[in-house]
């Protein structure tokens, strides 16, 4: 069986396919970016990115997987959370080829689906789920039939935050990239605020620190992203080795775009390795927001009993992912 997988949630439009068996067939994307100096994501921009760009994304995902759409055996889609107007636009192809070639159609979690693949893709059997990205910063872990949110940002996800400290550097979006770039030739360590708040952590006061440290003129670029990358980064592994603590777990998995940092990786397998505990990294191209997620557990959900009509594939912003029953 193959599932198709459309990825629509923000500034990444993505089309993936999988077989029932785990076999990676394609996984292609497009992202939408800023130059130098220019804002972030506008919803409408975005959604007007992924209308311009789906067909090729399509076209491409099915020439490198060698199959047509009468191949394919389900239409899974990201329904929540996320960009209301981004969100549409995926749902739409999504009825579109659900309705045209008479298949399946299935809105998945797109926070769930960066966890299931993970695991699939690693070896964690039973993992805290550190989930690093723009919009989203979450502890997870499962416990009594759901994936349970054990901590997360009280504010802004650490992707957006980083995100806004490099735009108003004038470095554009998507941001992440250049500050781990620049905080290779920093020199110093700049002491910040140091946000935890028992299981939680908050990035918009570091956020504002920054700005005013650089509006000083006292600090190198170089050295404000290093601290930031080290104090942010702290505070994550500190609330993740918690939780593994907590939930009495030994195995840390890393997801989400803001996970692909390789100073973010080093610094939780630091702390598994002095736990005696297994931390698990992905590709990039599973890390960041893709389509071949979202065919993924549209798989599982369907495999297990889940069906969806045409007139059920709406999308939901706002939908955590603590109120998903895990039934598959």
């Amino acid at each position: 069986m193959i599932s198709l997988g459309i990825e629509s949630t923000a500034h990444t439009f993505g089309i993936g396919l999988i077989d029932s068996e785990g076999n990676v067939l394609a996984n292609e994307r497009a992202v939408f970016t800023t130059e130098e100096g220019k804002g972030g994501m506008i919803p409408a921009e975005v959604a007007e990115h992924h209308t311009f760009v789906f067909k090729d994304v399509l076209s491409t995902a099915l020439k490198k997987a060698d199959l047509t759409l009468d191949d394919v055996d389900l239409i899974s889609y990201s329904q929540s959370p996320g960009i209301g107007n981004c969100l549409k636009i995926g749902a739409m192809l999504a009825r579109t080829l659900a309705s045209t070639y008479n298949k399946p159609i299935i809105g998945v979690n797109h926070c769930i689906a960066h966890l299931e693949i993970g695991k699939l893709l690693s070896e964690a059997k039973d993992p805290v789920f550190l989930y690093a990205s723009g919009a989203n910063t979450q502890i997870i872990a499962y416990k009594g039939g759901r994936y349970r949110i054990f901590g997360e940002t009280l504010d802004i996800g650490i992707g957006n935050f980083i995100d806004s400290f490099a735009r108003y550097m004038g470095l554009g979006f998507p941001g992440g990239p250049k500050i781990y770039d620049l905080s290779l030739k920093a020199k110093n360590y700049i002491e910040l605020p140091y946000v935890v708040k028992g299981m939680d952590v908050s990035f918009s006061g570091l956020l504002t620190n920054l700005k005013q440290k650089y509006n000083s003129g006292t600090y190198s670029k170089e050295d404000l992203a290093y601290s930031l990358q080290e104090t942010a980064f702290a505070m994550l592994v500190e609330v993740s080795e918690r939780a593994m603590g907590h939930c009495g777990k030994q195995e840390l998995l890393l997801g989400g775009g803001v996970a692909s940092s390789l100073r973010l990786q080093d610094m939780c397998k630091n702390m598994c390795r002095d736990r005696g505990a297994k931390c698990f990294t992905l590709k990039t191209d599973v890390n960041v927001d893709n389509g071949l997620m979202i065919a993924w557990l549209g798989l599982l959900e369907y495999k297990a009993g889940k069906k969806m009509s045409i007139t059920e594939s709406d999308i939901k912003p706002y939908l955590r992912t603590d109120q998903i029953d895990v039934f598959w």
